[in-house]
Order: structure tokens, then sequence, then C-alpha cells
């Protein structure tokens, strides 16, 4: 199967909410080798005006992730998990992701290439707290390799 044609512009809804719990930001620093007290210490995030512990900014895959779950489930989109390499990844932020933050994801295919026979699928999901308001855009391409 193949990438559908019509698959840019494609709007997929809103995913559930994403509570951001402290550990799991301290887990996720961890495990991307920071040391920053902002995400490990809650005192060091207070002192700084934060109500917890402040994500680093690649955590935003955790709630993005649910948007491309979406798409990797639509089998009117045509893309095969099995062939997908992640391509790029970029993040367009408002605020930083903190402890507490009740997260909601939707997204939007914004571009479909065919290059060498693989598809480039881009896509950007706009993360939203509870008030509505803008937290982060994270924006990945795909690549789906072609037929061998």
């Amino acid at each position: 199967m193949t990438v559908t044609a019509d698959l840019e512009g494609r709007v997929y809804p809103d995913t559930e909410p994403y509570l951001v719990g402290r550990e799991k930001v301290r887990e996720f620093a961890r495990a991307v080798g920071s040391s920053d007290p902002l995400s490990l210490d809650p005192e060091a995030a207070k002192a700084a005006g934060y109500s917890d512990v402040v994500a680093p900014p690649t955590f935003a895959v955790v709630v993005q992730e649910q948007t491309l779950a979406q798409l990797l489930a639509d089998e009117s989109a045509g893309v095969d998990f099995s062939r997908v390499v992640h391509g790029e990844q970029r993040f367009r932020f408002t605020r930083p992701i903190v402890a507490g933050d009740l997260l909601t994801a939707s997204m939007t295919v914004t571009g479909v290439k065919t290059l060498g026979g693989n598809a480039m699928v881009t896509s950007e999901s706009a993360v939203r707290d509870a008030r509505g308001e803008h937290v982060v855009t994270a924006i990945s391409t795909l690549v789906v390799r072609g037929d061998a």
C-alpha cells in the first residue's frame, strides 16, 4: 500500500487529555540525560517561577505520539508503519510544558512528497492546555520507504 495522494490537509480529532505527571517529567529528563534542576527538583522549578517541574523540550513527543497513532491507525492514509523511518522533528513553543498540565493535541498533515520512491509525510501536532491555550506545536516528518 502507498501513501494516499490526498492525505495532505487531513485533520485528525483531538486526543484524549494527557495529564503531565511530575515523575514522568523526571523520568524523561533522566532518560535524555538532562541534569537541569528545573526538570528534576520541584523546589528549583518553583524558585524559577514555575508551578512544578519543567519538562525537557522533547517531552512534547509524548503527547504528539497520540496524534501520530491516529495517522498510523488510519488505514485510508496508506502509511505502513513497518516501512516508516523518522525523518525530522522540530518544535515551536509558546511556553514550556510543566507537571500538572492537562494537554490535548490535534494533528494536521501539512505535506506529502514523493522522493526516490519514498513518501515523506509531514505533520503538525498542536498541543493545547486545559484552557485551550497553545503550548507547543510538534512538527515531524515520517519517511515511508517504498517497495523494495
